[in-house]
């Protein structure tokens, strides 16, 4: 080439410069985003524990314990129900647990998502002590094409891609993310001392074995293993569908049935034809007749009113003089849960068994204001938020045998509390070795204590974290900036941010949520989302 001079050389060989480059740039954006940061295996000592200590001989109650009974909504706020007060929608049949029984105005999850909410719920522990503590997926962004598209060309408004190093999840470890084995659930510790363990609705703590029903200590199960699943055929002209345009529910309604959203009997995909949250109810109910003559457990998550929007045609007249068809379709929802929770405390009652049940109603965590069929007003925020609107959550018990009815017990309780409570009511210990978070509630509820169970609660996602102390109540978002405090006696809709005039408040609040931390592990997983929450000037993101 020594007769060509440098500008002609770069004329004519341009083109192949820049397919040169186009190819690194390509090949760069399609490389796999997968680390073995996230790789996830068994710990093998722990495992081995629960299995020598689930097979350890025991001493069975002498008499009869009694049944146990947790129910279970998927995203529905205090307000949203009449338990509370008036409403948008009457549930005499949730209100009725109630005033059978005792109503918490201050009940309280331990995560304003489902997953990490359940995974507590399940095992009277803070998930972050097993890692639990972002939403298990299915599906991560494969290479920095796809993640670049999502985060600078889609308009996913509220919904933005995290960026947690871009390193994510290998196809092995996503399929094991989910409850962990080695963690003991309450329905393994109640198996173990004779109860008969059924659970019928979303599981959605694992879409794999080891971590399905099956495998964590239920005999029975009908439902889903996802987050969500449709409640009836799309094309049935009896029922109704509502669409939102967020960025979450074209993929729910595209995955239909399939998957983790199949509708199974134990290990084996049905073809469901009735509306999912009467079936679940139904299916409940046949658990309780089979099991008349045995204690049984019983775990009711409902997937209600948790979208994608879908009710009954009929209920949704009833709400013929609501404007937006949107919340139409949603109170029809309640309203249809509400059916569902009234069959099961029916059959309770049919078979003779409900003054011996201690039975609970609650829900996983707030109204999903992201619909915009639901505010929680007069609380603040929603699903994704650690305001009152995303954990402060609606909760009923009764068991006339024990609790009188009518009551109200104000002091702050945590869905921690209902694993050692029924331990308690089934007159068997805690599973030794191992640190439970809950507090029996039965010595409160009977007067036999005083005071409050918890000194202090608290939450934690990733760069999002809260503490509840007494009255106090502080939120810190170290990405978005965010930093309330809250005095929840005075102010229990969190309308005053205290945290320039009560300093000496924040550092208590903070140097507790720092003890805390101490005793937790990582993530087990990334998340994949950010929801973001403007509240005044700074924004909070969540990660999901």
């Amino acid at each position: 080439f020594g007769f060509l001079n440098p500008t002609e050389m770069l004329l004519r060989y341009r083109k192949y410069a820049l397919f040169a480059v186009l190819a690194l740039l390509l090949t760069y954006l399609l490389l796999p985003l997968t680390s073995a940061r996230w790789t996830l295996t068994a710990d093998a000592a722990a495992l081995q524990a629960k299995i020598d200590l689930l097979a350890e001989p025991l001493t069975l109650p002498a008499k009869r314990p009694p049944n146990l009974v947790l129910i279970l909504a998927d995203d529905l706020g205090k307000y949203d129900l009449s338990l509370y007060g008036p409403a948008p929608v009457q549930t005499p049949h949730i209100d009725s647990i109630a005033r059978r029984g005792v109503r918490f105005p201050e009940a309280y999850v331990t995560s304003p998502i489902c997953s990490p909410s359940r995974a507590a719920l399940l095992t009277g522990r803070y998930q972050q002590r097993f890692g639990h503590e972002h939403q298990p997926h299915e599906r991560y962004p494969r290479n920095r094409l796809e993640y670049l598209a999502f985060q600078y060309f889609f308009d996913t408004e509220e919904w933005i891609v995290a960026d947690d190093k871009r390193e994510y999840p290998r196809p092995a470890d996503i399929r094991r993310q989910g409850l962990p084995p080695s963690e003991i659930t309450l329905a393994e510790w109640l198996r173990k001392f004779g109860y008969r363990t059924g659970i019928f609705g979303k599981w959605h703590l694992g879409y794999h074995a080891p971590s399905l029903p099956l495998q964590m200590g239920f005999d029975h199960h009908y439902g889903f293993y996802e987050a969500y699943s449709l409640y009836a055929d799309p094309d049935d002209p009896r029922i109704v569908n509502q669409r939102h345009d967020d960025f979450s529910d074209p993929y729910i309604w595209g995955k239909g049935r399939t998957g983790g959203a199949a509708i199974r009997v134990n290990d084996s995909i049905v073809d469901e034809a009735g509306y999912l949250t009467y079936r679940i109810a139904e299916e409940a109910c046949r658990f309780i007749q089979d099991h008349e003559h045995e204690p049984f457990f019983l775990y009711v998550p409902f997937s209600a009113p948790h979208t994608p929007f879908q009710a009954p045609r009929e209920l949704v007249d009833r709400f013929g003089q609501v404007a937006d068809p949107n919340k139409q379709t949603y109170y029809a929802m309640i309203a249809a849960l509400d059916e569902a929770v009234g069959s099961i405390v029916g059959q309770l009652r049919k078979s003779g068994l409900d003054d011996n049940t201690l039975l609970v109603f609650l829900s996983d965590n707030g109204g999903a204001t992201y619909t915009k069929a639901t505010s929680n007003a007069p609380l603040k925020g929603g699903k994704f938020t650690f305001f009152e609107g995303g954990i402060n959550v609606p909760m009923a018990w009764q068991w006339p045998d024990r609790l009188p009815p009518g009551g109200n017990y104000n002091q702050p309780v945590s869905a921690l509390d209902l694993f050692p409570t029924f331990c308690a009511a089934a007159g068997i210990p805690l599973p030794p070795g191992r640190e439970i978070d809950g507090i029996d509630l039965l010595p409160f509820l009977e007067g036999r204590q005083s005071g409050s169970p918890h000194e202090a609660l608290y939450w934690r996602s990733g760069y999002l974290q809260a503490i509840r102390s007494g009255p106090w109540k502080m939120i810190v978002d170290s990405k978005g900036g965010g930093r309330v405090l809250y005095q929840l006696e005075e102010d229990p809709f969190e309308r005053r941010n205290r945290w320039e005039s009560d300093s000496t408040t924040v550092r208590r609040l903070q140097a507790d949520l720092d003890r805390w931390q101490q005793v937790l592990s990582p993530p087990a997983w990334p998340p994949v989302m950010d929801f973001r929450f403007a509240d005044g000037d700074a924004p909070f993101y969540f990660p999901l």
